[in-house]
């Protein structure tokens, strides 16, 4: 059995944003917060050993949040150089296994994450979420695959291994990926927000010269 305190919770936060073309996707607003605050905010009363985030070039203070924060010099090597970075930072700390989410997933829930949790069954466990086609993160890795996630190369990160673990399904919308500035439009007025992310204007005041003019 796996229980968050033996967990490090790994926000890999590092990437470049290629397919979002413009800015720092991850401080970009989404409701309250910007968008990588989000899954923050969701599993910030899991009592994980540790939290780690893999950042590169973002304005965001995840140390203010209670984050160990791992620089990435160089994410064009891909999401697996940031994966472990994470997992050997974890692997110092004495964590028996990761709880890998990423940033830029702003819908994920802890009650999700906690029935990751449930599913695992010791030091090789690999248990990953899925939204009934395919598997993705947040994904938990017990401490036997360590050494495996860090040999990990290229943007494809853990990927390969996840298709093999066990798979907990959850709804499509608490998975959803921001990779483009359509993605993070769509989230947006899914929950009745203007596009770029500012709240609405109130209707301009009409004076009485002016209403008595349209007439």
């Amino acid at each position: 059995m796996i229980t968050p305190d033996q967990t490090a919770l790994i926000l890999l936060a590092a990437g470049r944003s290629r397919r979002f073309n413009d800015g720092d996707k991850l401080a970009e607003p989404f409701l309250d917060k910007p968008l990588a605050y989000h899954v923050v905010t969701a599993l910030e009363r899991i009592p994980f050993q540790a939290r780690i985030a893999v950042v590169s070039a973002t304005t965001l203070d995840f140390a203010a949040l209670g984050y160990d924060v791992v620089e990435n010099p160089d994410p064009a090597l891909g999401q697996a150089r940031s994966l472990g970075f994470g997992v050997a930072r974890a692997r110092e700390l004495g964590c028996e296994a990761v709880l890998v989410a990423l940033a830029d997933m702003p819908r994920v829930t802890a009650a999700h994450v906690h029935r990751l949790m449930d599913a695992a069954d010791g030091p090789a466990t690999i248990v990953a979420s899925s939204d009934g086609v395919q598997p993705m993160p947040p994904a938990l890795f017990g401490k036997d695959m360590f050494p495996m996630l860090m040999q990990l190369e290229g943007d494809h990160g853990a990927r390969d291994l996840i298709r093999r673990g066990h798979h907990v399904i959850a709804p499509p919308a608490e998975l959803v990926d921001i990779d483009t500035q359509e993605d993070l439009r769509a989230l947006r007025e899914r929950y009745g927000l203007r596009t770029d992310g500012q709240p609405e204007q109130p209707p301009a005041r009409v004076t009485r010269d002016e209403a008595r003019r349209s007439d």
